[in-house]
């Protein structure tokens, strides 16, 4: 019996997908839930599992976009297992008669004409030539100065490649299909860039406190919990903390109104395989330091392994995205829509400020918050943002409620 296999739903709204990669090839043998393809939807690329045990029959080629609910492929369900294992067809040897050999005459090869190559003002010494080759200049493009305009050495040295010509290194090139993922995420960036009031503002932020608490708890936390005490559980609860301050950085709009949301669902933005995702920590307002570190830590792995679900990458308020790692001093991120704010980390680097009156070296990172100035005012913006600094700056008292044992749960 063959079985049809069709494109599942991969999530709501999603009408369409594309095959990205088939993982078996026409005629395996292929086992019940093993995975037989990858498919870009506009949110993830998910793996296609096979529904049953046969041989497969592919009717999509990689790169074909097909519709929710489409055959892509069948599977003969009567078919016997190959002997020893294999899901690949054996081929069978071709039997040919065997075909006498003819001696095939030797080719008479007649001598290419030697190459004879013609300057415009005359041809080059071998002194010359040899200049010329090391600065990968052709001798057409260099006017002589010697007996019947030869190119003499000193014209070879003193000749400057003409603008827009080619180096004598690799000029080649290579093509490849964007993903639908990566042009869903394009589309939008584009479309963010066009259809909101994006503004930017910035401010800096003393890492030197949540240095100390790093240094004094990071051993006995990562002991007791199994998980390391990051920078990305104090910006989340600072953001947390900041959303509930100024409700407008976590509403977004839809046609003519604005939602606000009582909770705060964090977006994160992670380095996958296949790009960047931004899977959500849900109700981030009820999670400890250990909570945010522990889902930063699980979605973290289950992006780079592949295995995140459009599910867990959708309904997000607020978006942090850490462009530090890679070593950013500075940038203006863009909002993850349909929210309408996102924070940027950067990099710490050791800098000279002011502290009681004193010029010290302290690790300073740039902090940034991308808006929809439509729906968020630059007081609400700058006060957002003022607000994290101060969460940052003080996290024993504002974050930790003046009790560090309770809140890391020592």
């Amino acid at each position: 019996m063959a079985l049809e296999m069709k494109v599942p739903s991969p999530g709501e709204s999603i009408t369409e997908v594309e095959i990205a990669q088939w993982l078996v090839e026409d005629g395996d043998y292929v086992e019940k839930d093993q995975a037989i393809a990858e498919v870009d939807s506009d949110k993830a690329t998910l793996e296609l599992p096979a529904e049953a045990s046969g041989i497969i029959t592919l009717k999509a080629e990689e790169g074909d976009a097909v519709a929710v609910g489409e055959v892509v492929c069948l599977i003969d369900t009567d078919a016997a297992k190959p002997e020893g294992g294999s899901s690949s067809p054996k081929e069978t040897p071709k039997t040919e008669g065997k075909k006498e050999d003819v001696p095939t005459p030797a080719k008479t090869e007649t001598p290419a004409p030697a190459k004879t190559e013609t300057y415009a003002t005359g041809t080059a010494s071998p002194a010359a030539k040899k200049v010329l080759a090391e600065k990968g200049i052709n001798a057409s493009q260099v006017k002589g100065t010697g007996r019947d305009g030869r190119i003499t050495k000193a014209d070879a040295i003193d000749a400057k490649p003409s603008m827009g010509t080619p180096g004598p290194g690799s000029r080649g090139e290579s093509r490849k299909k964007l993903s639908m993922l990566r042009r869903k995420v394009a589309e939008r960036l584009v479309s963010v860039k066009n259809e909101t009031a994006m503004l930017t503002t910035f401010n800096e932020v003393d890492m030197q406190p949540i240095f100390d608490l790093r240094k004094q708890y990071k051993e006995t936390f990562k002991s007791k919990h199994g998980v390391s005490l990051g920078f990305m559980s104090f910006f989340t609860l600072a953001c947390v903390r900041a959303l509930k301050m100024y409700p407008a950085v976590n509403s977004m709009i839809e046609g003519k109104e604005m939602i606000s949301y009582d909770f705060q669902d964090i977006s994160i933005a992670v380095s996958g395989p296949k790009g960047l995702m931004v899977p959500v920590i849900r109700n981030a307002e009820n999670l400890s330091f250990r909570g945010v570190e522990s889902e930063v830590k699980r979605l973290a792995i289950r992006a780079r392994e592949g295995q995140i679900t459009v599910d867990e990458m959708t309904g997000g308020t607020f978006t942090i995205t850490n462009g530090g790692v890679f070593g950013s001093m500075l940038s203006t991120p863009i909002i993850n829509p349909p929210q309408s704010a996102i924070l940027g980390m950067h990099n710490i680097v050791e800098r000279p400020i002011v502290r009681d009156g004193q010029i010290v070296v302290a690790p300073i990172m740039y902090v940034a918050l991308s808006y929809d100035h439509r729906i968020i005012d630059g007081k609400e913006s700058v006060g957002f943002l003022v607000a994290v600094k101060e969460a940052l700056e003080n996290p024993e008292e504002l974050l930790m409620d003046n009790n560090i044992n309770k809140a890391l749960e020592m």
